[in-house]
């Protein structure tokens, strides 16, 4: 089984709905659950748009590849009608990001590991930090919380507090 720490996040549509949808299809189709973080509230990070969005981050168990995942990820985006911009970031009912899988690095046009950009992101290492405080960077050698400590970001970042799905 792989330890995969995902991150998940949108700010259209009925989020605590397709929060608790997205949950149902990460166990149906990816693994098991096995910690999730509380869901936060941040500003859009990239671009401007009028929705804030929600954020999460949860690690599951997999006996799936990166690949698969990854495969599996993008026909969970497509039932929350997932549109791809090259380059640039818009508003999404649902966005799904690998962010660790095991200790692995990968590089490749499709798909990378880890996550490019987590270190830069409060919306990602609040949450990491939350369920995952002492995992290791496999390419910075710090922890979350070293990372969280170390970053520039200074987006608002609030935690939603009586959701159902927690």
């Amino acid at each position: 089984m792989h330890q995969v720490f995902l991150g998940i996040g949108g700010n259209i549509g009925n989020k605590p709905e397709n929060f608790s949808k997205v949950h149902n299809l990460i166990e149906n189709e990816l693994g098991t659950i096995t910690q999730k973080s509380s869901v936060y509230e941040t500003p859009p990070w990239g671009f401007s748009a009028k929705e804030n969005f929600w954020n999460q981050v949860m690690e599951i168990k997999t006996e799936l590849e990166p690949r698969e995942v990854l495969a599996e990820i993008h026909k969970i985006e497509n039932l929350f009608n997932r549109v791809r911009h090259s380059g640039r970031y818009t508003s999404r009912e649902m966005d799904i990001d690998i962010l660790y899988y095991d200790t692995d690095c990968t590089a490749s046009h499709e798909l990378t590991i880890p996550h490019p950009k987590l270190h830069q992101r409060l919306f990602v290492l609040v949450p990491l930090a939350e369920i995952a405080p002492d995992f290791l960077h496999p390419i910075f050698q710090k922890s979350s919380k070293q990372l969280l400590e170390q970053c520039n970001d200074e987006s608002a970042i609030k935690k939603i507090k009586n959701l159902n799905h927690e």
